[in-house]
C-alpha cells in the first residue's frame, strides 16, 4: 500500500485518523503499531514476520549488549549487524550475485547455478538502515536503549516512515516515542494535512506524468529514439524521480506531524544545487546524513592524513550509496559517477564553482540528469546505447510525441525545481513550511490543500500508472 493509492487515501488512512484521535493518550502508540502492522502486512503479509521477528531478536540482543563491556560488548555488536545486514544481502543481493556468477561460470563453460529469485520485502533498505542506527547508537552511549520491545517495534515500523524513510537515526527520534502527543496540537494537524495534500499533488500531478512519459521514452527500441526524445526521456526521469521522492517525504512529514511527529527534512531544492558536494546535501539528506555517521566517519573522514585516502573513502562511500539503491551494475555506476564528481570538486572543480556563483546551476543539473541515466536504465549497455543517442544527432520519429498534459506539467516541475534560485522563492518556502501560521493563512492554505487533494484524487480513480519509484529499495 502505497500513500498515493485509493486503498490508503480513502480507506487506511481515515479510519487510522479515526481511531487514533478516539483513542485515549495512554494507547495512542497502540494504535499507530496496530495501523503500522496493518500497513505493511496488507501489501507484504508474508513478509510483515520477518521484521517482527528480526526486531524481536534485535531488541535482546541490544538490550544484552548494553549491559556489557569490552569485547562482549563488541561481539554483540556485530552479531546484530551480521543478521541485519546478512538479511539485507540475502534477499536485496543474492539474486544479482547468483546472476553474476553464473555469467562468470558461462564464460568458462561450467554450468550455472540453480537459484529460486527472491522477492524483495518492501522497504527492506530503509528500516535495516534504521535498526542498524539503534545497535550502534546503544553501542556508543550515545542514548540508552528503549524500554521494551513495543515501543522499539514503533521506532522500526513507524508506517508513515517505513517504506521510504526519511532514514531517521535512533538518538534523534527515540524521546519522540514518549512524548509526541504533547506536539498533537491542531495546528500541527492541520499543517500535516496541508503538508500531505502537497506531497500527493507533486506525486500525482507532477510526477506521474512525468514518469508515464518517461518509461515510454526509454523503452523504445533505440534505433527509433532520436535526439530531442532522448534527451526529453531524461529531463522527464529528472524531474520524476524528485517529484516522485520528495512528494512521498511530503507526505511521510505530514502524516508524522499529524501524530506529533517531527522528521527531519529529506529534501531542501536540491536541483539548485551549485555543485555536486551541494546537490547531496540537498538530496536524499537523511540518506546522506546516514551514510557520513555510520559509513565516512568510521572509515575515517575527514581526519586521515593523506589526501588521496580521503578521496578513496568518498568514493566508496557512494559506491556504497550506489548499491543501497538497487542491485544492478547501473546503480553501481551511478555511485561511482557521483562519487569522481564528489572527488574533483575537492581537487580543483569546486574552487571555479565558487567562483560562478549561482550560474553553477547550469553544471549541476545536467551533470545530476546524466547520472538519472544509469539509475533509470540499471544496465550499463543500455545506458551507453541511450548516451549515444543523445549524444549524436538523430532524427525524431513519430513514436512519441508530447501532448499538452505532459507540456504544462513540464513547465511546471521545471518552475518547482528552480523557484527557489532567488530569495523570493526561498522566502515563500520559508513561510509555507516552516513559519508560524496565521488564521488568514491557515484559511488560504486549506482552500489551497483541499484543490490540490480534489484534483489529485480525481487522477488517482482515473489513471492507471501510479507507480512509486523508491517502493521497491
Amino acid at each position: 500500500m502505497v500513500f498515493s493509492s485509493i486503498a490508503f487515501i480513502f480507506y487506511f488512512l481515515p479510519l487510522f485518523i479515526l481511531c487514533y484521535y478516539l483513542a485515549d493518550k495512554r494507547y495512542k502508540n497502540a494504535v499507530i503499531l496496530c495501523g503500522s502492522i496493518i500497513f505493511y502486512a496488507w501489501g507484504a503479509p508474508a513478509f510483515i514476520f520477518v521484521i517482527l521477528a528480526t526486531t524481536f531478536a534485535d531488541f535482546y540482543i541490544v538490550r544484552l549488549m548494553a549491559a556489557q563491556a569490552g569485547r562482549a560488548r563488541m561481539a554483540l555488536l556485530c552479531f546484530s549487524l551480521c543478521i541485519n545486514l546478512g538479511l539485507l544481502f540475502y534477499f536485496k543481493y543474492s539474486n544479482f550475485f547468483v546472476e553474476n556468477v553464473n555469467l562468470l561460470l558461462a564464460r568458462v563453460g561450467i554450468n550455472e547455478v540453480k537459484w529460486t529469485k527472491l522477492i524483495l520485502p518492501i522497504g527492506i533498505s530503509f528500516y535495516t538502515f534504521e535498526t542498524i542506527t539503534y545497535v550502534v547508537d546503544v553501542y556508543r552511549k550515545v542514548h540508552k536503549p528503549l524500554r521494551n520491545f513495543w515501543d522499539y517495534q514503533l521506532y522500526i515500523i513507524l508506517f508513515p516512515k517505513l517504506i521510504a524513510g526519511p532514514i531517521i537515526r535512533f538518538h534523534d527520534f527515540a524521546d519522540q516515542i514518549y512524548d509526541h502527543t504533547q506536539f498533537e496540537t491542531p495546528d500541527n494537524r492541520l499543517r500535516g494535512l496541508y503538508r500531505f495534500f502537497i506531497g500527493l499533488a507533486k506525486k500525482v500531478l507532477i510526477a506521474n506524468v512525468m514518469g508515464a512519459n518517461a518509461d515510454l521514452i526509454f523503452n523504445m527500441p533505440q534505433n527509433e529514439l532520436g535526439t530531442l526524445t532522448a534527451w526529453a526521456g531524461a529531463l522527464s526521469y529528472t524531474f520524476q524521480i524528485y517529484f516522485d521522492f520528495s512528494g512521498y517525504s511530503d507526505m511521510a512529514i505530514g502524516l508524522g506531524l499529524m501524530m506529533g511527529f517531527r522528521f527531519p527534512e529529506n529534501f531542501n531544492n536540491p536541483y539548485t544545487s551549485l555543485s555536486i558536494t551541494d546537490f547531496w546535501r540537498r538530496w536524499h539528506i537523511t540518506l546522506g546524513s546516514w551514510m557520513r555517521n555510520y559509513l565516512y566517519i568510521p572509515l575515517g573522514g575527514n581526519r586521515v592524513n593523506n589526501k588521496w585516502r580521503l578521496y578513496l573513502n568518498l568514493w566508496l562511500v557512494f559506491l556504497a550509496s550506489g548499491l543501497w539503491h538497487g542491485a544492478a551494475w547501473g546503480f553501481v555506476i551511478w555511485g561511482a559517477y557521483h562519487g569522481f564528481f564528489l572527488v574533483i570538486e575537492r581537487l580543483f572543480l569546486g574552487k571555479w564553482l565558487q567562483r560562478m556563483g549561482k550560474v553553477a546551476v547550469i553544471y549541476t543539473f545536467p551533470v545530476v540528469m546524466i547520472g538519472w541515466v544509469f539509475f533509470k536504465t540499471e544496465y550499463l549497455h543500455l545506458a551507453l546505447g541511450y548516451f549515444q543517442r543523445m549524444l549524436s544527432w538523430h532524427a525524431d520519429t513519430a513514436a512519441w510525441k508530447p501532448d499538452r498534459e505532459y507540456l504544462a506539467m513540464l513547465a511546471v516541475a521545471a518552475f518547482f525545481s528552480f523557484f527557489a534560485i532567488p530569495e523570493l522563492g526561498k522566502k515563500l518556502q520559508q513561510k509555507i513550511f516552516y513559519n508560524q501560521y496565521s488564521l488568514k493563512m491557515h484559511f488560504a492554505m486549506a482552500v489551497a490543500g483541499l484543490l490540490l487533494f480534489i484534483i489529485s484524487a480525481g487522477h488517482i480513480t482515473t489513471a492507471s500508472f501510479n507507480p512509486f519509484i523508491y517502493f521497491r529499495f
